[in-house]
């Protein structure tokens, strides 16, 4: 026990500037030597103090929480040693009609500093023209503009369509679900000026390549860890405009399994910028 020449304890307020200097030393050679690379710290997300941090927030459904995209985005981000925050506002089958209905929803939007604001909408409506004019537009046209009012970046998450497509809409395979899901996010993204996230693409190029491609669950819906790891990779390379080749977090994926998922993702969100990134 540390004590002052006559015997006593320090005072609590030595105490409290000697954790706040062991603080800010943590994050300046955090931020020099890139430690998150070497393995040396879980990832603070915000929690320490002078480092640049991105904080980014998801609004969607199953597909976003289904194994926690966020939080693999973030984990991704962090052995490129970018310091993430994420938060999430997602239920199953959730639409963006129902988040502007929700509260929480704003407030949670006006609560934060935001550099970045996913929107993603139930997974089979940016499919169904009618859907799109009579409910999806005009939400997201209302998330859009509270977005921007609080000086965020929206960003769409261009979603995946089923594996075996969805019949009950005249869409009876995965690839003109996933054409149809393309067109109703590409037509929002040009109608509010707001940037895309083509995870959905990244899938397609997966899909067409592989014959057992291993992105859906046994539901043909639901994505699979790699799945999610592919989603992530892309919203790394979207957000942060680098590619995600090479980076050491592999969510438990084999490293061959991963490499390729990173290079698909690169090739997508970078190589074809110009096309998701709006008008």
């Amino acid at each position: 026990m540390i004590t002052l020449e006559n015997g006593a304890p320090p005072q609590r307020g030595v105490r409290r500037r000697r954790v706040l200097l062991l603080s800010v030393i943590a994050g300046l050679l955090i931020a020099v030597f890139g430690l998150p690379q070497l393995g040396l710290f879980g990832n603070p997300g915000c929690g320490i103090p002078l480092v640049t941090c991105t904080r980014v927030l998801f609004v969607g459904d199953s597909y976003t929480y289904v194994n926690d995209l966020p939080t693999t985005f973030a984990n991704l981000a962090w052995s490129a040693g970018e310091r993430v925050d994420t938060q999430t506002l997602a239920n199953g089958g959730e639409t963006l009609a129902g988040h502007v209905a929700d509260a929480a929803t704003a407030s949670t939007i006006d609560a934060q500093t935001w550099n970045t604001v996913v929107l993603q909408d139930q997974s089979e409506n940016p499919a169904s023209a009618a859907y799109r004019q009579s409910e999806m537009y005009p939400a997201a046209t209302q998330l859009v503009a509270l977005i921007r009012h609080v000086g965020a970046q929206p960003l769409l998450f261009l979603t995946w369509g089923h594996q075996s497509g969805w019949p009950q809409d005249g869409l009876p395979t995965y690839a003109t679900m996933q054409a149809a899901v393309d067109q109703g996010y590409l037509g929002l993204g040009a109608e509010l000026d707001v940037p895309i996230a083509p995870v959905g693409a990244a899938w397609q190029t997966v899909v067409s390549a592989r014959a057992s491609p291993e992105l859906w669950q046994g539901d043909g819906v639901h994505p699979t860890t790699a799945g999610t790891y592919l989603a992530a990779c892309v919203f790394f390379a979207t957000i942060f405009g680098r590619s995600p080749v090479g980076l050491s977090y592999v969510d438990g994926l084999p490293e061959s399994e991963a490499a390729m998922l990173q290079r698909v993702a690169a090739t997508t969100a970078l190589t074809d910028h110009a096309h998701w990134a709006g008008p």
